[in-house]
């Protein structure tokens, strides 16, 4: 597996959007090739949403971004309802047509944002993951996009303060350092995969995820996303 920059380096403005167009490059074509009565499917990630509800979810989200619609409120549970409530006369092809122009055209607006939005192109990624896990289809928060999904998440995490954590990875020869490391505490260890790393720190089940271990910090510690 190739092995991203050290994560505690200077950001990188542009990972956002590469991350966004190598996820779109992967996802909008499975998509495109699915029935229509896949995009009805529930989302064990996101209880009450359908695969199709999240693709809303997403779509308005990036379009926003492109936009420079901020409104107050923007992204708070009312808020992301009433963006799938808008969209529901759309076909599915429609709402693909405009997550794949949002995964496009919001890269360079993140990068630009000097931070601010990079939990965005992260957020984003990781919901693409939640949707291959809807469908049955495998390399969910895998892919071709995992090098850079890490990275960025080393860069969320330590503009955050977020908790230290040291991962040794089975897919990847380094180990990856995340979250602020100030001396105040002792970094945490994790030992498993890449792609159930991702699912602590997204708050993601863990079903049928492969076996790891975790010491120093507790699951609910790593969650970057709340709920």
């Amino acid at each position: 597996m190739t092995t991203p920059a050290d994560t505690h380096d200077v950001r990188d403005p542009e990972l956002p959007g590469r991350l966004l167009v190598t996820e779109r490059d992967e996802l909008v074509p499975l998509l495109r090739s699915r029935p229509d009565e896949d995009f009805a499917l529930p989302m064990a990630a996101c209880p009450g949403w359908t695969v199709r509800d999240v693709l809303a979810h997403c779509s308005s989200a990036l379009m926003r971004t492109v936009e420079n619609r901020f409104e107050e409120g923007v992204f708070s549970p009312e808020s992301n309802d009433r963006d799938i409530a808008e969209r529901a006369d759309w076909t599915n092809a429609r709402v693909l047509d405009e997550l794949e122009r949002g995964m496009t055209e919001a890269g360079p607006v993140i990068n630009r944002a000097g931070g601010a939005l990079d939990m965005l192109a992260l957020g984003e990624w990781v919901h693409a993951g939640d949707v291959r896990v809807a469908l049955g289809e495998p390399g969910a928060y895998a892919g071709r996009g995992l090098p850079e999904a890490l990275a960025l998440l080393g860069t969320v995490t330590r503009e955050r303060g977020h908790v230290p954590l040291h991962a040794d990875l089975d897919d990847r020869d380094e180990p990856l350092k995340l979250g602020e490391v100030s001396g105040e505490r002792s970094p945490g260890r994790f030992i498993g995969d890449a792609a159930t790393l991702v699912r602590l720190y997204a708050g993601r089940p863990l079903d049928g995820a492969a076996g790891y271990e975790l010491a120093g910090v507790s699951p609910e510690e790593l969650n970057l996303f709340g709920g």
